[in-house]
């Protein structure tokens, strides 16, 4: 890409080619005129301090070619510099009309730093459009999510109060589970606003994790075994984390409730170990496996692999959203990625030792 000149180099350059051109003009062109004068009307020069009507007319002819000469560089300076900024204003107070998708344009004859202008700001709206689209999303996203067990609990809650329905343990567990889901969804959706924010807090201790992991892995192993799955854990147990063991409690069942829905019924290895001071905690599962291209974006909230998924068959879509947003308050990094063997390991990797991360 050529290197555009700044602004301020070209206003010198023009500024300095029109003063050497009205001096030239000045100068040499008052050599010219006089010698032809002298060699062809020499009675024409007047020998006092008042012009001639000869001389006359050529000052007055200089001063015109000199102010033509002015007048080009200021319409090329002006034309250079004020498009842009015309277009630039314009576009923001469409932008402050609600009009997103205004852009600046830079003009054929745009330069340095005006150009840059047109390019910063013609970014920032599409960041700002990208942005109101995003949180449009979101809230489509979560008035979906929240509203499928919000209307059960109001079918059963006016069930219960019609008498159409009998009051029974199963019933009322069914209500405490859809209680709970709204909890889980509104933790999530808490820690997602947190962190993008920067004010997840950490409350971070040196821990033995494995201590931490097998009691979530005692809790989650009823519902796993229901649906097939066979639990491996590989600990580490002489391990000493510096970690926020309440959110990586946190994380790891968000990867455990993915694999309980997601996941075919298997082996599931939850491995802990480390090297060169960074703690791996990985869960494997035996497939169906993730494609390479959804692997980039499983992390991202709302993302499901199969778009026809529907709540049954998934969860809220935030769960690997939060495991992200966990890992990387603890300067770490959230990996997914496919096995040999066609299942899925979903890695956080965190230093094992570090300074309280402060948000």
């Amino acid at each position: 890409m050529k290197p555009v000149a700044g602004l301020r180099r070209q206003i010198i350059q023009s500024l300095a080619l029109m003063a050497l051109g009205i001096i030239f003009l000045s100068v040499f062109g008052s050599y010219v005129f006089y010698a032809i004068a002298m060699a062809y009307l020499p009675d024409s020069i007047s020998e006092t301090w008042v012009p001639s009507r000869v001389e006359m007319i050529w000052i007055v002819c200089t001063i015109i070619a000199a102010l033509v000469m002015a007048l080009f560089v200021a319409v090329r300076l002006s034309r250079r510099i004020l498009t842009p900024l015309n277009s630039v204003a314009e576009s923001l107070r469409e932008l402050a009309e609600g009009k997103l998708d205004a852009r600046a344009f830079m003009g054929r004859y745009s330069m340095g730093e005006t150009t840059q202008l047109v390019r910063d700001f013609n970014a920032m709206a599409e960041r700002l459009q990208n942005m109101t689209r995003e949180r449009e999303f979101w809230n489509a996203a979560v008035a979906h999510e929240l509203r499928t067990p919000v209307t059960i609990l109001r079918g059963r809650l006016q069930g219960l109060a019609e008498g159409v329905f009998t009051p029974s343990s199963d019933l009322f567990q069914g209500l405490l589970r859809q209680v709970e889901g709204l909890n889980r969804l509104i933790e999530d959706l808490r820690v997602l606003s947190l962190n993008d924010s920067g004010h997840l807090e950490l409350h971070q201790t040196e821990v033995k994790l494995a201590e931490e992991i097998n009691a979530v892995i005692d809790s989650f192993a009823p519902q796993l075994h229901a649906k097939g799955f066979r639990l491996n854990p590989l600990l580490d147990t002489t391990m000493q984390v510096w970690c926020d063991a309440v959110r990586i409690r946190q994380a790891l069942m968000a990867l455990l409730e993915n694999a309980c829905q997601h996941a075919d019924p298997g082996t599931l290895t939850i491995h802990l170990h480390h090297a060169e001071n960074t703690c791996y905690l990985s869960v494997t599962d035996e497939g169906p496996g993730i494609p390479d291209d959804a692997a980039n974006h499983i992390f991202e909230a709302f993302h499901r692999v199969e778009p026809s998924r529907s709540r049954k068959s998934g969860g809220s879509g935030l769960g690997l959203a939060v495991v992200k947003a966990i890992t990387e308050a603890h300067n770490g990094h959230a990996l997914c990625q496919r096995t040999a063997q066609g299942g899925t390991t979903f890695t956080l990797a965190w230093p094992v030792s570090a300074a309280p991360v402060s948000h």
